[in-house]
């Protein structure tokens, strides 16, 4: 059986080359070019190089001469695995957070959920589930084993896309992209539908990294495979969110998760997380994306974890990702002048553990979680099943993984970052700074 088994697999893999190489070989479209700065909807004269006025500090946030930030927790509901949270600014200046939530990844109760900050009280609005897996599989009229990883962007007409990973058949090998279109700023949504991204079964794309807008009206969305061997690429989509053509990243065997950053409309780059270099891994473009060169290390470590990046609208480019080379347990930001390599970069720590590299005891574990929850406001009950979801999913008999994670990032057009990721598998926590004031030697506070 297990003979049989792979060779279906083996005679899959050599249809699904063979039926998309056509599109694959495709030549590049002749105004391939990015719109690095803001998209069309948002008025250049609405978009400021840094925040105008002073960011308002509560509580027990902390403070430096250079810096002034504070920190939140967005997911409320206790006792959930959440993971993977993605941005994207409303036309009245708050912010949607959207993430996935459940017993645990791929489980059959994961739904997609959502909350609003207010920016102007810098509030986070009640938690509220968008999507769960039975109305998808009504929109889609088909089964739905479990869905993964969102991504909300908004395209150069205004609209806001959410792009999901569904999977129906096996593992994430098995996933697909799905998606839904909102005109009314995300009030109503449309009924999700399939993006139809290989003419073979369309399966084996996921999606992660932030969408970046084309000067044409177009999107690029940064995907990756791993249906028989790994690899990223950028899908070019049309005005109404269909796939136009996709080009692939060489030499990115291993690489997922791609994050594009584009310096202006010829120039970008793409990093990446590598299942084996233990490496960031980079690719670059000098003609608006219609050509890659292969895919290769930088000096910053990755322990097969994912990064986040944006292109700030002074031209600087940032990352969030994990430094350290095999453990999730320090989250960090790094920039780079326009044009310039991460690899001389200073390291800016949004979190990191007590003991880098090293596991804590259950005990000190439960005593480092349970102060921060607490001091954030959860009650006595709150804060175990808080506790309990970190334990079940990072710690072992004797000994816990603290874990900062999956990060992503946006520029807002007040000229604020925000940085929002996973806080131990158990609560997703976000981070607004003053990007033109350094970070280092200074700790995100207790979120609130």
């Amino acid at each position: 059986m297990r003979r049989a088994d792979q060779l279906l697999a083996f005679v899959l893999a050599l249809a699904f080359v063979a039926a998309g190489a056509k599109t694959l070989l495709r030549a590049p479209p002749a105004d391939y070019a990015f719109q690095p700065t803001a998209y069309k909807s948002f008025p250049l004269s609405d978009v400021v190089a840094a925040p105008a006025a002073a960011m308002p500090v509560s509580t027990p946030a902390l403070s430096s001469p250079s810096l002034q930030y504070d920190a939140h927790f967005v997911s409320a509901l206790p006792g959930q695995s959440v993971h993977a949270a993605t941005l994207v600014e409303l036309n009245n200046g708050n912010l949607r957070a959207v993430w996935f939530s459940g017993s645990r990844e791929g489980a059959g109760d994961v739904t997609i959920q959502t909350a609003v900050l207010d920016t102007t009280a810098m509030q986070w609005g009640a938690e509220k589930t968008l999507l769960e897996r039975h109305q998808i599989e009504r929109d889609l009229w088909r089964y739905v084993k479990k869905i993964g990883n969102p991504v909300i962007g908004r395209a150069p007409d205004g609209s806001l896309y959410l792009w999901m990973v569904t999977v129906s058949l096996g593992g994430w090998a098995g996933s697909s992209i799905s998606y839904m279109r909102s005109v009314d700023d995300g009030l109503s949504w449309s009924p999700m539908r399939r993006l139809v991204t290989s003419p073979f079964l369309n399966i084996s794309t996921l999606v992660k990294g932030n969408p970046v807008a084309l000067e044409n009206g177009q999107i690029a969305l940064p995907v990756y495979h791993e249906f028989a061997t790994k690899f990223a690429e950028v899908l070019r989509l049309d005005a109404n969110g269909q796939v136009l053509d996709k080009l692939r990243i060489p030499n990115s065997q291993t690489d997922l998760q791609p994050v594009l950053l584009p310096a202006d409309e010829q120039n970008a780059q793409i990093f990446m997380r590598s299942g084996q270099a233990q490496s960031v891994m980079r690719s670059a473009t000098v003609d608006g994306g219609k050509h890659w060169s292969p895919a290769e290390p930088i000096a910053w470590h990755n322990p097969d974890s994912a990064l986040a990046g944006v292109t700030a609208r002074d031209g600087t480019s940032w990352l969030a990702l994990n430094t350290q080379q095999n453990t999730r347990q320090v989250l960090d930001l790094i920039s780079a002048g326009k044009g310039a390599s991460f690899d001389a970069a200073r390291p800016m720590t949004v979190e990191t553990s007590p003991t880098p590299g090293q596991l804590l005891s259950i005990e000190a574990y439960e005593n480092l979680l349970s102060k921060e929850l607490l001091a954030a406001g959860a009650n006595a009950a709150q804060t175990a099943e808080y506790v309990a979801s970190a334990r079940r999913q990072l710690c072992g008999v004797k000994a816990c993984s603290l874990e900062y994670s999956y990060p992503y990032l946006l520029q807002s057009r007040d000229g604020y970052m925000h940085l929002i990721y996973t806080w131990h598998r158990s609560r997703i926590k976000y981070l607004r700074f003053d990007p033109l004031k350094p970070l280092a030697d200074t700790h995100v506070p207790t979120a609130h």
